[in-house]
Formats: structure tokens, C-alpha cells, sequence
């Protein structure tokens, strides 16, 4: 079946008609799913067209979405890059390992070698694994994808802009490597490489499919994109009425139907779980570059809900209800267990924060597997808590792009990084902006989240209270030797 739908379909229509009719258990069944886990960069809430987006079309994620799950309060681990992955990789806030900031060009810190990833336990049941894109979790040889259970890396170590290259007055560094495995086979990307890099990325996971269709395979797509500087093919170049940003959603899009519909020619729909989903919110002072946080709060580097809360879709042909939507709390931190029960591997010894979500899928929303959220950021600042459909923000200094004319064409417009933000309480039901601070109403719920808070900060820590947290972990640390 291929994946597109008419233009202008809407998401009511698409959840209109949902059907169980293949309902079988295919992830209790002996033979092991494939996984393919699709992560893009910075994209927003209301960047697909079921969210709200307009002026381009997204008819492969739509048609997705009426054909499997679409979560509606799904968490990435932290607002920012590396964080967000080292989450999503290992099943743990990134507090809990030691992993608070971005791992850029000049950094010395990555994946520590003692933390099991998703690749790695899958790899140990047997599964071909195989990350194409960005990786951002260490750029040193010893914190390369291959140490941490990947089979094959095609791709680039860090975002495509990372200080101290960043852009300026629209000239682009020169210095952004491109490795294959650990070895690096171009020194210095190009625009004209990157304008390539959405399409090469699909082209290199339907090759891996094909050369692994017989056995149960592992595919992490880490689209670059849509983060800044934005890049397209000449196919795609043009073809929205939103800009660059437009045409850069419509290639992740076909990139998506791609990928489906090569594993439906290949008869391994059936047996497939495919996960689409980002990192962060949008980069919003890029303006005309940015994504949508679709109402929410705030963007990237931020712990209101335009920072963290990000689109989720699930298919499963078979195991996942068609047409539905997920309004349960659901987090990237959730997906190393649940696919760890799927494949029926032992979780990582280590303490891992995430919860298997597997009823969910099945459509089993009254399991409710998870009914907290910790909102951390930077290098260990509890910011808020969420429990049910309450969030208790606490005072913190932070980003806010609020009052401030946002860039234009690639340039950022101002921001400031050290708001003093006020301890609040919102109604996320009815308040999913969080612009009504209720904490004088409703203090009994407050004193409750404050417990949740608590709890956290006694085993992760918090900064912003000077607690030090008893089950934290040491980010790997690169070394450097005499001769290298």
C-alpha cells in the first residue's frame, strides 16, 4: 500500500474510521519485528499538516498517522540536541548519565562506552543495525556509533552548524566532516552536499533494508534537517508556499514514504514497527527558518511544552490500532524498554528511567504507563514537573523569544537566555500554552507536584536547589594521549 493521501485531508477524516480487524499479536509472535526509529531535527509541534501547518503538504506522515498511532503528549528527553539523543539512545534522562549538554566540535565528553543503547541490545538479539544522519553523542573515535552497538554509521558527528562554525550574514563554514564508519571521507561538506544529504540518508536505509530483509534489522534515521542552516534538494526546491522551511518538510515527507513504501513492496509491513518523531521543538527566533510549536509555549532550549513536547507517529500494521490518537504522557526516554519487550531482550543493567509502552500500542490507554514527566535542562536544572495533566514550572532563569522580531532567511533574531521565569502551575487539558498560573488556586496540587520534584531531585539532583542526586552517572570522557 502506498503511503499518500489527498491533499487537504483532513485529520478528523483520518481517525474518523479506525479498524482492528488485523489485531493479531505479531509482537508476541517468534519471529523478532524490525524497527526503524526516523528522529528529525527541530521540528515543531504544529509542523505537520494534522497539527496545523500549512502552505505545504505532509500526506505520507498523515496517511501514517490514519494508519497507526499519533501521540499527542509525547516528550522528547530534554529540549537540545545531544541531550534529547543520548535520552532517546539509552532509556534515561539525560541527567541521569551525565549528559546535560550538547557534544560539539570541540568537545570532550560523549556516550559513555558502560551505557547500553537500543543498537546495542538489539544488536545482541541478533539484529543488523544501522544509523544514517546525525549522531551528536561524541565525535571521538571512542564514542563513535560503532562503540555503541551499530553495525554501520553514514553520516555527520554533530548539527550542521555547531560553534564555532555557525553561520554568519548567510556564509556557511566548510568544516563539517562526513563519516563513514569511523573513518571520515569528507573533510569539509559543501551546501551542495548537504542540499543532498535528506535524500542520501533514505537512499542508504532502503539499501540496508533491502540487504537485510531476511533477517530482523535496526534502522536509526537521524534526519539533519529541518534544523538551521535548512538545505533541499533541487526536487523539493521551491515547491512549498512556506519557504525554504516548507520544501525541507515535503523531502522529510517523501523521505517517510520512501521508506514505507519500500517495506510494503518487500512484504515486511507486517512485521515492522516504524517510529517518526524529533528532538526539540523549534528554533523559533529563525523565523521564516523555524518550525511551529503549534500553539504550545516557547521552542527549543526551553522546558515549556514548545520545547519538550514534540509530534510522535507509530505504525505497525497488524499490532497498532489504525487511526488512532495517544493522549497519554509518552516520552523518547520510553521507547529503549519498549522495544527491549518487542524484541524480547533483558533491559541495560543499569538504572534507566524509561517505561514500556507496549500496552499503548495495543490501544490500551487505560494502562497508563507513565503519569509523571521531569523537565530538565542544561546540565542538571530541574525546571518543572508534570503528574496527570498538571505542570509545576519553578523559578529558573531561561530562554525565552517572546517580545523579540524573530530572523529572517537563515539569520537568528535576538533572544534572551536568561529570563527570569516565575514558579507556576498550569491545567495542561485546558491550558496547553501554559498561560494561566494557577498555583493560588489550586495549592493542594502544587504541594503534590512538589513530591514528584522531590523525588526527583533526591535520585537525578537539581542545580537549581543544590541537591546532588544519588543515581547519577559520569558521561564518557575522551582522553587524550601522547602520539594522537
Amino acid at each position: 500500500m502506498k503511503l499518500s493521501i489527498p491533499i487537504g485531508l483532513s485529520f478528523a477524516s483520518i481517525i474518523a474510521s479506525p479498524s482492528c480487524e488485523n489485531n493479531s499479536d505479531k509482537s508476541s509472535s517468534d519471529e523478532l519485528p524490525n524497527i526503524v526509529l526516523i528522529y528529525v531535527d527541530d521540528m515543531g509541534y504544529g509542523d505537520l499538516a494534522i497539527t496545523g501547518a500549512y502552505g505545504y503538504d505532509t500526506p505520507n506522515l498523515d496517511h501514517m498517522a490514519g494508519e497507526g498511532m499519533f501521540f499527542t503528549h509525547f516528550y522528547a528527553p530534554q529540549a537540545v540536541c545531544s541531550p534529547s539523543r543520548a535520552g532517546l539512545m539509552t532509556g534515561c534522562y539525560p541527567s541521569r548519565i551525565g549528559f546535560g549538554k550538547n557534544a560539539g566540535p570541540n568537545s570532550t565528553h560523549g556516550l559513555n562506552e558502560n551505557e547500553e543503547t537500543i543498537a546495542s541490545l538489539l544488536k545482541n538479539k541478533g539484529y543488523a543495525t544501522a544509523i544514517y544522519g546525525k549522531w551528536h553523542l561524541g565525535h571521538q573515535p571512542q564514542f563513535l556509533p560503532g562503540s555503541h552497538g551499530f553495525d554501520e554509521f553514514y553520516g555527520i558527528p554533530y548539527s550542521n552548524d555547531m560553534w564555532p562554525f555557525h553561520p554568519t550574514a548567510g556564509e556557511y563554514y566548510s568544516g563539517l566532516p562526513l563519516y563513514e564508519n569511523e573513518n571520515i571521507v569528507n573533510e569539509g561538506v559543501t551546501p551542495e552536499d548537504q542540499e543532498q544529504f535528506t535524500t542520501e540518508f533514505t537512499e542508504r536505509t532502503i539499501g540496508f533494508i533491502e540487504r537485510n530483509k531476511d533477517q530482523p534489522f535496526f534502522i536509526y534515521l537521524a534526519h539533519p534537517q529541518p534544523h538551521v542552516p535548512l538545505f533541499v534538494s533541487d526536487k523539493f526546491k521551491g515547491k512549498s508556499k512556506q519557504g525554504l522551511y516548507g520544501d525541507v518538510m515535503m523531502e522529510i515527507d517523501w523521505s517517510v514514504g520512501r521508506i514505507v513504501n519500500t517495506l510494503d513492496e518487500l512484504g515486511l509491513a507486517g512485521n515492522t514497527l516504524v517510529i517518526f518523531t524529533s528532538d526539540n521543538g523549534p528554533w523559533l527566533n529563525y523565523g521564516n527558518h523555524a518550525g511551529s510549536a503549534g500553539g504550545l509555549r516557547e521552542g527549543k532550549g526551553g522546558t515549556f511544552e514548545g520545547g519538550q513536547r514534540v509530534p510522535a507517529l507509530m505504525m505497525w500494521e497488524g499490532v497498532i490500532p489504525r487511526g488512532t490518537v495517544c493522549n497519554n504522557i509518552v516520552s523518547a526516554i520510553d521507547l529503549l524498554p519498549t522495544i527491549a519487550s518487542i524484541a524480547r531482550s533483558p533491559l541495560p543493567e543499569n538504572k534507566i528511567d524509561g517505561i514500556n509502552i507496549l500496552p499503548l500500542l495495543h490501544g490500551d490507554f487505560d494502562a497508563n504507563p507513565r503519569n509523571t514527566f521531569y523537565y530538565y535542562y542544561g546540565n542538571n536544572n530541574l525546571q518543572a514537573v508534570r503528574k496527570d495533566d498538571w505542570k509545576l514550572v519553578f523559578a529558573h532563569p531561561g530562554i525565552t523569544y517572546g517580545s523579540f522580531e524573530p530572523g529572517r532567511d537563515g539569520m537568528p533574531g535576538q533572544v534572551d537566555r536568561n529570563h527570569m521565569f516565575e514558579k507556576g502551575l498550569y491545567d495542561l487539558r485546558r491550558d496547553p500554552g501554559e498561560r494561566y498560573n494557577l498555583i493560588e488556586y489550586y495549592p493542594e496540587i502544587a504541594g503534590t507536584l512538589e513530591k514528584v520534584a522531590s523525588e526527583a531531585r533526591a535520585d537525578l539532583g537539581d542545580d537549581l536547589t543544590g541537591a546532588p542526586g544519588e543515581n547519577r552517572r559520569e558521561p564518557g570522557i575522551f582522553q587524550q594521549t601522547g602520539g594522537q
